[in-house]
């Protein structure tokens, strides 16, 4: 067996135009679950810790040099001859190495770390395959590309199904482009591989057959879920493969103790955390980056990002809770309140119609219908500090920044932009004018005066 420890490389395919999105957002940018089928892939590829990482780019290749800054080379296929021909344009980035190369796809993002370790460790058997391709078997086969092989995964062939005989085309393996080698082999394989075929194009699936030619060994890997190499390439299968990204983690949601009352109206993101006796009625939406701790509700019709929940929490409905939101133990926001960057700590409440923004919140502070923290003036944004009990009445205006002490009251109707005292109240109203009877004389004036317009 060779060294299980070798080195790994990955070789991203991203240079497509992608013209069936019909969008001016590159085809891999395209998100699923909140994150791009792009960075699907990638971070499916980080878990194998790989000491190179290589996106080979082509249309629109300012918006995935962008998107990969930092994290991975990337090497141009201009023009855009075959997918052997767009591997080759990494043969520079891997100059000088010498392990094993996965090539993947950015459009097929579902592709596990799981199955790709399975490559690998059939790479590095004892047989020492010159490549290895993975492979699925669909209810209909279609028209993919077939893999001949053994009982022992051995390939006899790879053909197009084109090319197929009747008896290769009764094969129900088919191609999913995803192949494993060795760096030395791949890319001297690769110099090989003509273009002698109806579109002129290098194909990387011939080095296959070119290394079977040569005496050599080819293994298959076939994975136990299709859905995991489907490629996406219009609006249609992004949605398709969304539905079944949420199919999959609702399902696992509830398997590790969260009740879903509707769990087809629930969307999660891909990096949506749940703990256990979560409630979740029908129709909320999770955007990235949000945490849920144990025993939270969270009710209907509400929108949750960035933010974090912890225990007993209660949420909703009809509530939004944008990123930097914080609910600390017992805490509670209601219908029609939104918090952005905010903290609510332990037993505060906000029952309905409230924003909440750049705020503090302290614990046991109740804040009343229709309060908002006045946080930007058009050019900055400044800060609302609430203390513990603090009392907020209705349809008051805290005109950041100002800080409310601890058990103070503010009254319902005020607009408050100067700090308030600890235990203090505080109450800014214009006085009330009276003006006995002029109602009446108004109505009496007013239906007089529509009297004479009819005559």
């Amino acid at each position: 067996m060779t060294d299980p420890t070798s080195p790994v490389a990955a070789i991203i395919l991203a240079a497509g135009k992608g013209t069936r999105m019909k969008s001016d957002t590159h085809k891999v940018l395209h998100k699923i679950a909140g994150r791009s089928m792009l960075d699907h892939v990638l971070a499916s590829v980080a878990e194998l810790s790989p000491e190179r990482l290589a996106v080979v780019v082509g249309a629109g290749r300012e918006q995935i040099e962008a998107a990969v800054v930092g994290r991975a080379e990337t090497c141009v296929q201009e023009p855009q001859l075959g997918t052997g021909h767009a591997v080759q344009q990494a043969e520079r980035a891997l100059e000088g190495f010498s392990g094993d190369v996965l090539v993947l796809y950015g459009d097929v993002p579902f592709v596990s770390a799981e199955t790709m370790r399975a490559m690998l460790a059939r790479l590095r058997e004892a047989d020492q395959p010159a490549a290895v391709v993975l492979a699925f078997e669909p209810d209909d086969a279609l028209a993919y590309g077939r893999v001949i092989a053994d009982d022992d995964g051995r390939i006899a062939r790879m053909v197009e199904y084109k090319d197929a005989n009747e008896a290769e085309r009764a094969c129900r393996l088919c191609n999913s482009g995803l192949i494993a080698a060795r760096a030395g082999d791949l890319f001297a394989l690769l110099a090989r591989v003509g273009n002698d075929n109806a579109q002129g194009e290098y194909y990387l699936p011939d080095i296959v057959n070119i290394a079977i030619a040569d005496g050599g060994v080819c293994a298959v890997v076939v994975t136990e879920n299709p859905d995991e190499v489907a490629g996406i390439n219009s609006r249609a299968e992004l949605a398709a493969a969304e539905s079944r990204w949420q199919a999959a983690r609702r399902m696992r949601a509830m398997e590790e103790g969260a009740t879903l009352i509707a769990p087809e109206t629930v969307f999660f993101s891909h990096d949506t955390v749940l703990g256990r006796d979560v409630t979740i009625e029908p129709n909320v939406f999770f955007g990235p980056g949000v945490s849920v701790a144990d025993g939270v509700l969270i009710r209907a019709h509400s929108h949750i990002e960035g933010a974090r929940l912890a225990s007993g929490v209660k949420v909703g409905p009809f509530a939004r809770l944008r990123p930097g939101a914080v609910l600390e133990e017992g805490s509670f926001v209601g219908n029609f309140v939104e918090v952005k960057n905010a903290v609510l700590n332990a037993g505060a409440k906000a029952s309905h119609l409230t924003y909440l923004g750049d705020a503090t919140i302290g614990a046991g502070a109740n804040i009343g219908a229709g309060t908002i923290t006045c946080n930007y003036d058009g050019y900055f944004k400044y800060k609302t500090v609430i203390g513990e009990r603090a009392f907020i009445g209705s349809n008051s205006a805290l005109v950041a920044p100002v800080s409310i002490g601890a058990d103070a009251i503010v009254a319902a109707g005020s607009t408050v932009s100067r700090d308030v005292a600890p235990g203090e109240l505080r109450m800014v109203r214009a006085e009330q004018l009276v003006k006995p009877g002029w109602a009446d004389r108004f109505h009496d004036a007013m239906k007089k005066k529509k009297a004479a317009e009819k005559k």
